[in-house]
């Protein structure tokens, strides 16, 4: 383990709760939520944030989400949106998730959003930071913002009048509003991950038996 991935927090290691569906095990309702999933957006960013495993499992939040069909399909929607069609930058929305799952202590998004931090430009450094509960060095005053703020919306679920009068100045309604509904569907995503602990993917594998991080839980 190298000196920057040290840095990063231990998590303890959980077993796992629920199985992942084969894609020939899902009825009507489930499988529209999969095609929903894997034929949207989130198809062109599958090799950076992982979606299936090797068998073509959802895997994470989403084979949470297979269990209510209806209410997961809103949810992969809500997170679409989050993830696809907001003013936040890349760099922004990426702090702001590794920040809730800093605070969470959620691994699944750690995980599955590190490689998607690095690809935005983020260091390794600056990855840890966030998820230690630290503003990371050389970042813009926006980028300083979000991280902050999604860290204090997370832990307190509120901002106080200055955070908020913070928020406003730099960001607006419009994105400050983004960033409170990313905090929000990602610490849904961490609930069900917490609650139900979804098999890991292959590639997680490692991470859970001392390889790149110290003991993981989904």
């Amino acid at each position: 383990m190298s000196d920057e991935e040290s840095d990063a927090p231990g998590y303890q290691n959980w077993p796992p709760r629920l199985g992942l569906l084969a894609p020939g095990e899902l009825d009507a309702a489930q499988r529209a939520v999969y095609d929903a999933i894997t034929g949207g957006p989130r198809a062109s960013q599958a090799a950076t944030v992982p979606i299936t495993d090797e068998a073509g499992r959802l895997v994470g939040p989403f084979a949470v989400m297979l269990l209510t069909p209806a209410v997961g399909d809103a949810m992969q929607q809500v997170g679409g949106q989050v993830r696809f069609a907001t003013g936040l930058t890349s760099r922004e929305r990426e702090l702001g998730i590794l920040s809730v799952a800093g605070v969470l202590r959620c691994d699944f998004e750690r995980l599955a959003h590190e490689p998607a931090a690095r690809k935005a430009g983020l260091t390794q450094e600056q990855i840890n930071a966030s998820l230690s509960g630290r503003i990371p060095d050389s970042l813009t005053d926006d980028e300083a913002l979000v991280c902050r703020l999604a860290r204090l919306m997370t832990a307190d679920r509120n901002l106080s009048d200055a955070d908020y009068a913070d928020g406003l100045a730099a960001l607006g309604n419009k994105r400050l509003a983004e960033l409170t509904y990313l905090v929000g569907y990602y610490s849904a995503l961490a609930l069900s991950l917490a609650v139900f602990r979804p098999e890991l993917p292959e590639e997680f594998q490692k991470y859970r038996t001392g390889g790149d991080y110290q003991g993981m839980t989904p």
